[in-house]
């Protein structure tokens, strides 16, 4: 998987709840983008250990919840999350630093095959949500995004396929969406994409998550269609970036969010 790239985010109710490799990578960052605008990317989450070293991304989708990769679990007490960053060594009065209070990955996450890599993270206190915080929208269920739709994908993670530049600023691209079908082709993939997964990158390489990018967020036509998860090296021609297709999690995410808010009206 990779650690750190975009987040996304879901419209549920922001009053949810309080109560209380080889080659094949799982951790990677943005390669050939660019430094967006300060703060123009609000749904955007650093997940952090808690000596404050980023290792993977994440999207808020409520005020109380965030999407990331199921590979990105290090464990609740060594996890946590920032958001409104933009600079990782810079204080700008902008962050919000919460605990997360829940940790649900996939049930059926398989770290061998990536498969479902997926997870969803219960913050302890709802953000605040102002002029550099934002969620973002889920796609429903089931939707598609057509072959060639740019989406943006970004990330703290490695801006160079060695792992020698490591940006201190939130770094982002556009990559195009390529079809499972080319992605799975015995020149790239070889089968290995599952129904579950979305390929993104250029033909002719030089763009991509790398790692530190991680669980974050993949943005098409303004919603969440993916989660930055695997790949093979970093802006090969050959092998696109790999992504978690979200929109064939919504009933999963929905359904876990409120039947949490469900337990809460319990107690």
């Amino acid at each position: 998987p990779r650690n750190a790239i975009l987040m996304g985010f879901i419209f549920i109710s922001a009053s949810f709840c309080g109560c209380v490799t080889g080659l094949d990578i799982a951790q990677q960052r943005i390669v050939g983008g660019y430094a967006p605008v300060p703060h123009s990317i609000k749904y955007i989450v650093s997940i952090q250990t808690t000596e404050r070293q980023h290792f993977c991304g994440g999207a808020l989708i409520n005020k109380y919840w965030v999407i990331t990769a199921a590979h990105c679990d290090q464990g609740l007490s060594k996890m946590m999350i920032i958001a409104g960053d933009y600079s990782l060594t810079i204080y700008e009065g902008t962050e919000q630093e919460i605990m997360p209070q829940l940790l649900v990955p996939h049930p059926e996450y398989n770290s061998t095959t990536n498969n479902n890599d997926i997870m969803l993270i219960k913050l302890r206190a709802p953000v605040y949500l102002n002029s550099y915080v934002s969620i973002a929208l889920l796609p429903r269920q089931g939707a598609s995004i057509v072959e060639g739709s740019l989406c943006r994908v970004s990330g703290w993670g490695y801006t160079s396929p060695s792992g020698s530049q490591i940006p201190s600023t939130l770094r982002t691209v556009k990559l195009p969406i390529v079809s499972t079908q080319r992605c799975n082709s015995s020149e790239s993939f070889n089968g290995d994409i599952t129904e579950n997964m979305l390929c993104a990158g250029y033909s002719t390489g030089g763009k991509d998550a790398c790692q530190g990018d991680s669980g974050g967020p993949l943005v098409c036509e303004g919603r969440l269609y993916g989660v930055v998860s695997w790949g093979r090296g970093c802006a090969d021609a050959q092998f696109p970036g790999v992504y978690t297709a979200v929109s064939k999690f919504r009933r999963w995410i929905d359904s876990t969010i409120f039947s949490y808010y469900s337990r809460c009206n319990k107690d």
